[in-house]
């Protein structure tokens, strides 16, 4: 009997300390349980992608835009079209007059708040600009930017962060009529409806209940699988507990509006109600009216099963229910909820993607972040980069690309599809590029050789050979005389005999000739009277910073440049002799619009403008009388473009750079495999180059006269001084102290002609090489 009683009280201490333990355990384990999700939720680094913009459409009388490229933008900038504009980011288009309803937006610069805008149009160019609510004329309405892509993380999550308080409050109340009802009465759990759920799943015999409050689902969404098992469900009451211990209500639902899945977008996952209200909508949550937020809050439960682009009537009938219960909760009237219900569901025709349009552009745009940024923090941390990307300019670029390979192949029997090409366009005051593209189909990602493709620049190169000449004034003018007969170079593979792209040799032109035309012995012979030294301290001045071989060929253009480096040389050219570094960002802010960075431009002159004009006026004649004059049947006469072609070795490479009074522009054309495609720089860059400055505003290259700038009267057969009223003689720009010295009035017989110094000498006039007088007269013209 005393064993039994003793056994007995054995058993009784040993079942008490297991139920203790058993009790302690489960207690750790609830606090170990309780102790993540308040570590995991307080440390939550959510994923923001940054997001890209491009620079402004900013309208103002006078401007020129058509009505179709007006809509273009418009559709980038994901703006719905309908027959009125009732809300924000909506537009109305009939025939030459446009109304639309602005969204606001938050500059770098400042706010800009939504506005109602009439727009009329005539032969291409805004006439009136007006408020619709005040009926005043409007002297610049700037529109909020497009953007143009995002860098996601590799969970390729896509949200934008909406704050509680910002959230619409019909928005809160919808979520939680449908959701949760009690979420602000209950702690995280309701007992009882787990219970019942328990119940049902338990005669079931599977889990067909869930009974998941809001902090349930954000715990499951944050922190745990989908699996269907009990220890999960634990788990998730313990987690949505501790949340409810340490965190605010309002912080909890924010992060679950934030945090729900919404929906896809290929790779893309739409995260948030932020988010999906751009997708479907393409406006932002404030600006939904009861029906959508209906439909955004169905798809809670399904966002696949309910999704409104693939299963519209099932998307329709889920919006629906959500309706009649917004108006069973006195959310809405039911006369409007009735309404709503006849309506479509109203998700926009063309959601933005989550994959650019413009990859090679923003390519270059992450280049030069993460010189800055950890490529980490761009991913996530919800920057916004505002670009210097103009899309009208874009649009150009790829149009006026695919229409002109197109034609070019098809004039030339080339298989379709064999040519290449990239472009790199920028803003002559500012170096910002404004347009960019890496191929010939601006969507694929991939090589971009707007910025890696280092193809031989032929004479591309040949201006930096005449501004080294013209800086040394004393020796060279444009008027110098230069011998374009045969030269042999010795080099250490032998002799080089650099010959004409016409096998001709010319005798002696005047400079300026000698690069309008690109002859090549004159080039070279210019180039080794001044030394390589010379040619690459020049180059490196404009940008260029490369090691080059000391091969006299460079002067040729034997070595590789990148459309960008092409495109940053001509930049200096149009800036005057002013360099600045090419400009992709204007700034970078913080998602609630504070200020991180700016992009301020940096000038250096680097060049002398004296000498800078002088090369840009020859730069002039290389386009109206040189190898690039078939530009003229293209472009309007007045626009009086700068800029040179280039062509290598067995037609290779097609080249063209150029500036008008706006824009910077370098073109190259080719193919991928470095086989001949049959084109010199004026068959084919030159095209898409002249094509594209016919299709966007530019204003006449009107060259700015330095003040040690002279212009003299010359003779054109002695090359002296003469007076103006000579018949014949023309007008010449000269860095004062450079002009001929020598002086011949108009009654002299002129049977002599210049040489290099100025001086005259005898020559037989009907074999010496005089200046055209075609390129005089369009001199003397352009003076």
């Amino acid at each position: 009997m005393a064993k039994k009683k003793k056994y007995r009280g054995l058993l009784r201490k040993l079942i008490g300390f297991v139920v203790i333990a058993g009790v302690l355990s489960i207690m750790l384990y609830a606090v170990f349980w309780g102790i993540v999700a308040w570590d995991q939720f307080g440390s939550k680094q959510w994923e923001l992608p940054a997001r890209i913009y491009s620079r402004p459409l900013e309208l103002y009388p006078g401007l020129p835009l058509n009505p179709e490229l007006l809509e273009k933008e418009l559709i980038l900038m994901s703006y719905r079209k309908g027959d009125s504009i009732d809300v924000p980011g909506s537009y109305c288009i009939n025939k030459n007059v446009c109304t639309l309803y602005s969204r606001p937006f938050s500059f770098p610069d400042g706010e800009e708040s939504s506005q109602k805008i009439r727009i009329e149009i005539q032969n291409g160019i805004i006439s009136g600009l007006t408020d619709i609510e005040t009926n005043r004329n409007i002297n610049l309405a700037r529109l909020d930017p497009a953007l143009i892509g995002s860098f996601y993380p590799d969970s390729d999550e896509d949200r934008l962060w909406v704050k509680f308080d910002d959230a619409p409050p019909l928005l809160i109340q919808t979520i939680l009529a449908v959701e949760d009802r009690d979420f602000y009465h209950h702690h995280g759990i309701k007992i009882l409806s787990m219970l019942r759920a328990l119940k049902t799943n338990i005669m079931a015999g599977k889990a067909i209940q869930g009974a998941s409050t809001l902090t349930q689902q954000l715990v499951k969404n944050l922190f745990l699988s989908t699996e269907k098992t009990l220890i999960r469900k634990i788990n998730e009451a313990i987690m949505a507990l501790s949340l409810e211990l340490f965190y605010d209500k309002n912080k909890i639902f924010e992060a679950y509006i934030n945090e729900v899945y919404l929906g896809q977008d290929g790779n893309r996952a739409i995260h948030g109600f932020g988010m999906a209200s751009r997708f479907y909508f393409g406006r932002s949550l404030d600006d939904l009216c009861a029906r959508e937020i209906a439909l955004l809050v169905g798809l809670l439960k399904g966002p696949s099963y309910y999704n409104p682009y693939r299963f519209t009537e099932r998307a329709l009938k889920r919006r629906n229910v959500v309706l009649s219960l917004m108006a069973d909760q006195i959310l809405i009237r039911p006369s409007e909820a009735q309404q709503a219900m006849k309506k479509d569901l109203g998700v926009i025709s063309n959601p933005q993607s989550g994959i650019s349009p413009f990859p090679s552009f923003l390519d270059f745009v992450k280049r030069n972040l993460l010189r800055e940024y950890d490529e980490t923090d761009l991913e996530t941390e919800g920057l916004r980069i505002f670009s210097t990307m103009v899309p009208k300019i874009q649009f150009a670029v790829e149009k006026s690309v695919k229409n002109r390979l197109e034609t070019i192949e098809r004039s030339k029997n080339l298989p379709f599809n064999s040519l290449e090409a990239a472009v790199v366009i920028t803003g002559v005051g500012n170096n910002e590029i404004v347009a960019l593209t890496g191929g010939r189909n601006p969507k694929i990602k991939g090589f971009n050789r707007a910025l890696d493709s280092r193809r031989l620049s032929g004479s591309l190169i040949k201006p930096v050979i005449y501004l080294s000449a013209l800086a040394q004034s004393e020796k060279y003018t444009l008027i110098s005389s230069l011998n374009d007969s045969p030269i042999q170079v010795k080099t250490k593979n032998g002799v080089w005999e650099p010959k004409n792209y016409d096998r001709q040799f010319h005798g002696n032109v005047p400079l300026f000739e000698a690069l309008s035309n690109s002859y090549n012995a004159a080039t070279v012979r210019l180039g080794m009277e001044m030394g390589l030294d010379t040619f690459f301290e020049t180059l490196h001045k404009l940008g260029i910073h490369k090691n080059l071989p000391p091969y006299p060929s460079v002067l040729l253009g034997a070595v590789g440049i990148s459309p960008l480096e092409a495109a940053q040389m001509y930049q200096t050219f149009a800036a005057g002799g002013f360099f600045s570094p090419v400009r992709v960002i204007q700034a970078v802010c913080r998602p609630d619009g504070h200020l991180l960075q700016r992009y301020p431009l940096t000038v250096n002159e680097t060049i002398n403008p004296d000498t800078i004009y002088l090369l840009n006026k020859a730069l002039q004649i290389v386009i109206s009388e040189g190898t690039g004059h078939s530009l003229n049947r293209v472009l309007a006469e007045k626009l009086t473009p700068a800029g040179k072609t280039g062509t290598t070795d067995d037609l290779r490479d097609s080249w063209f750079a150029g500036f008008t009074g706006d824009y910077t522009g370098a073109v190259w054309v080719g193919r991928d495999d470095n086989a001949p495609c049959g084109l010199t720089g004026a068959s084919g860059a030159m095209q898409v180059w002249g094509d594209i400055m016919a299709k966007i505003s530019t204003s006449p290259l009107q060259l700015s006269k330095p003040d040690n700038i002279i212009i003299t009267t010359i003779d054109p057969i002695t090359g002296c001084r003469t007076e103006k009223h000579c018949p014949g003689s023309f007008s010449f720009p000269f860095i004062a102290g450079s002009e001929p010295k020598d002086f011949v009035p108009c009654e002299v017989k002129k049977s002599e002609n210049f040489s290099e110094s100025g001086k005259t000498e005898k020559q037989d006039t009907k074999t010496q090489k005089t200046v055209p007088s075609k390129i005089f007269q369009w001199f003397k013209e352009l003076l």
